[in-house]
């Protein structure tokens, strides 16, 4: 992506399509307006190379060595930006947790296993699903298990480490090494922090994405009489310390990924994206496990999904760079087209179909059952609801795995072995099985 040639554009504005509801109206408060390090960072780098690409200028506020916005934030729970799944529930990880038991269980028990998570936020994920594995002890017993998480924040990889290891046995630090930091699990397990993906050692693993695709960069394409035309970002000529978006005058090297037969008139494609699947697939399918993703996203239906949060609100999206969140939805369609051939995929599946075939519902009343305190049902109660309602969480994430082929063809034949009037699926939480 950093190769990409960089296209001086002619000042053309982007045309009303742009201006949509994830957007800010543009009468920001002047204090949200401000001019950010990152803002000058970004009107310097313009103006040295000329207009950037979507994904390059989420590249920069993101993730940024000095000034990214995930590099020095904690972005999390009710005081940071936006909140998610684990945070709300621990019904989630817990369900998370039982599903790759359910997988190891069914996939013939290997002798060891690592749990992988890409992009672990505070922790609180692993943490619930490490809470199943020491609760399925007597299962789990002979397994070797280990943790990776894949975390490029600093701040966010501390915080990881006081959810998850053991105060009493000091963390191993080399910020030299591809592997920067090591330390032990309240229940005894190692946990090991990489950068990027291709660091974690190769074996049989079980992979962990929760609202992780959503945040990589996209490029931005509109259709035009001219053909497609990328959206770039550039400096205002009207104001000196503001940017705004404006269409590269020719082709640019990411329209490759932009399918030939494409109805849509705006189409978001994220490259990085592509890559982690095919680094997954090929890992699946070299040496077994499986991996589980959630996210907010769409089968290549969406157009224009780029978006902000800040404080919990909708942010405009190149208003003071470095203090909001940057997002845009998943394409899974694009990530089924990647894996295939590869290994199987299955979903997207709706937040709430795959957590009620998990037994939600089941796992709530038990923890009802357990709670002695009214405010610790209504706790239990409301984060159901936030995971479950269609109008919440419950319809806007999905679900979507990564398999090898034989584990879906050993599912279709005990499905077929135990054939009645109502069969149901042999992956845990899919109600269909989708061939690739």
């Amino acid at each position: 992506m950093n190769a990409l040639v960089r296209y001086r554009v002619a000042r053309v504005g982007i045309p009303c399509i742009w201006r949509r509801k994830c957007f800010s109206s543009g009468n920001e408060p002047a204090e949200s307006n401000r001019v950010t390090p990152m803002l000058r960072h970004l009107i310097y780098k313009i103006k040295s190379t000329g207009p950037i690409t979507v994904a390059e200028y989420m590249k920069e506020v993101l993730t940024n060595p000095v000034k990214g916005y995930y590099v020095h934030h904690d972005m999390l729970g009710e005081k940071g930006d936006f909140i998610t799944s684990p945070e709300i529930s621990q019904l989630f990880g817990e369900l998370l947790g039982i599903w790759f038991v359910s997988e190891w269980m069914t996939s013939g028990k290997n002798t060891a296993f690592q749990l992988v998570e890409l992009g672990p936020g505070r922790g609180t994920l692993t943490g619930d699903v490490l809470r199943v594995f020491s609760q399925l002890g007597s299962v789990l017993k002979n397994c070797d298990i280990s943790v990776h998480l894949v975390e490029v924040s600093q701040k966010l990889s501390e915080i990881q480490a006081l959810t998850l290891t053991e105060e009493k046995i000091p963390l191993e630090r080399d910020a030299e090494s591809l592997v920067y930091m090591k330390g032990v699990t309240k229940s005894g397990i190692p946990v090991s922090w990489y950068r990027d993906l291709k660091d974690v050692p190769k074996g049989y693993s079980f992979y962990l994405a929760h609202e992780f695709f959503d945040t990589l960069p996209v490029h931005k394409f509109q259709k035009t009489r001219q053909g497609w035309r990328e959206v770039l970002v550039d400096i205002d000529p009207q104001v000196s310390d503001k940017l705004r978006f404006v269409l590269a005058p020719c082709t640019t090297p990411a329209e490759a990924f932009i399918q030939h037969d494409e109805q849509r008139d705006h189409v978001e494609v994220c490259p990085d994206a592509g890559v982690i699947i095919q680094e997954l697939s090929q890992r699946i399918a070299l040496t077994g496990g499986a991996a589980l993703i959630a996210d907010y996203g769409h089968d290549g239906t969406k157009t224009d999904t780029f978006r902000g949060f800040c404080g919990h609100q909708l942010h405009n999206v190149l208003i003071a760079p470095g203090t909001a969140d940057l997002t845009a939805d998943v394409d899974f369609s694009y990530l089924h087209r990647i894996a295939q051939g590869k290994v199987a995929a299955l979903g997207p599946v709706e937040q709430r179909t795959f957590l009620k075939n998990m037994g939600i519902d089941i796992r709530l009343k038990v923890l009802l059952d357990k709670a002695d305190e009214p405010s610790k049902k209504q706790q239990l109660l409301w984060g159901y609801d936030m995971l479950m309602n269609p109008q919440k969480m419950g319809e806007r994430f999905n679900f979507f795995a990564l398999l090898p082929h034989q584990r879906l063809h050993d599912a279709s034949q005990e499905r077929n072995a135990h054939q009645s009037k109502t069969p149901t699926s042999s992956i845990a939480g899919f109600d269909e099985l989708v061939w690739q």
